[in-house]
């Protein structure tokens, strides 16, 4: 069995009214209130499961306030939080926003989110929300410096990553230094039985030290709500739904040290931890799809 350390919990889903999530288990209320309370369930399910580390991102709505009341109101013990800059909520807490998030890496965006995620969370790491290789950010030398000093405070500075040049990104990403230091020592990248391209520059991040975290392991819900015939029979094999296949599969790399869950309710986490339940399984290489592929679909997903 895998040790349920192995996983961690993100919010992207649960602190907004609306993700691109398949699936969801949201209640139908989506007011503040009514998902304040879902969020408090479901840390309440995981801290109690063994889960430790909670995700969270100043774009994801709310998350990082519904963390904060959470840890102020039950004062779990051995909770690591993780967040992540570069994103701003936009979406004025509508399921139909034109627009939900806006992207901008700048040093002023990452100062001012940097300060508004302190005076809710103490955090271990945090994070350049999906970054690209395009990114100004690797020729920004104030955006640069600031975050050094971030991490020479203390606080572990890392990078998630998004798109189909992935291992561009965590290569070009974890090459940067400052006084010959290097600057990013984690990486959250997205890994999982579609999307396979940044394998090789994950293992390399690992080999380094780096830690290394895997994001959408579902597909964003499509290896689980609309799991594919090979999936479906392994789940069926062994009792376990296809989200329980996914995961084990992510958490099977050798080089990922940690998988996110992303369960809306309680029930969706249990389904999901049961990937701790299952033994090693084979390789599925028939679902791999090429990355331009795979997130050009990403990028039709619905807001819902």
């Amino acid at each position: 069995m895998l040790p349920i350390s192995r996983f961690g919990l993100g919010l992207a889903a649960l602190g907004r009214p609306a993700y691109i999530n398949l699936g969801g288990d949201l209640p139908a209320d989506r007011t503040v209130a009514a998902l304040r309370a879902a969020t408090w369930e479901v840390l309440d399910a995981a801290h109690a499961a063994g889960v430790r580390r909670v995700d969270a991102a100043r774009s994801y709505g709310l998350a990082e306030e519904f963390l904060s009341g959470w840890l102020a109101d039950r004062g779990p013990e051995g909770v690591s939080v993780s967040s992540k800059w570069g994103y701003a909520y936009v979406g004025q807490w509508r399921v139909d926003a034109p627009v939900h998030e806006a992207k901008e890496h700048s040093a002023e965006r990452f100062l001012t989110q940097w300060a508004q995620t302190r005076a809710l969370l103490e955090v271990d790491l945090y994070q350049v929300h999906s970054l690209t290789a395009d990114s100004p950010l690797f020729t920004d030398d104030a955006l640069l410096d600031a975050l050094a000093e971030t991490a020479a405070s203390g606080v572990r500075v890392g990078f998630s990553t998004s798109g189909p040049a992935q291992a561009e990104t965590i290569r070009r990403g974890l090459a940067l230094e400052r006084s010959g230091v290097r600057l990013f020592t984690a990486v959250q990248s997205t890994w999982n039985l579609f999307e396979r391209s940044a394998d090789a520059a994950l293992a390399e991040a690992h080999a380094a030290g780096v830690d290394v975290t895997v994001k959408e392991a579902l597909a964003n819900g499509r290896l689980a709500a609309t799991a594919p015939a090979a999936v479906q029979e392994l789940a069926d094999a062994h009792g376990v739904g296809p989200d329980a296949v996914a995961l084990a599969a992510a958490a099977a790399r050798p080089w990922a040290d940690r998988v996110l869950l992303g369960p809306t309710s309680p029930a969706q986490l249990r389904s999901n931890l049961r990937a701790a339940e299952l033994p090693t399984l084979p390789e599925l290489p028939e679902l791999t799809r090429e990355p331009q592929r795979y997130w050009a679909e990403r990028s039709r997903l619905a807001w819902a």
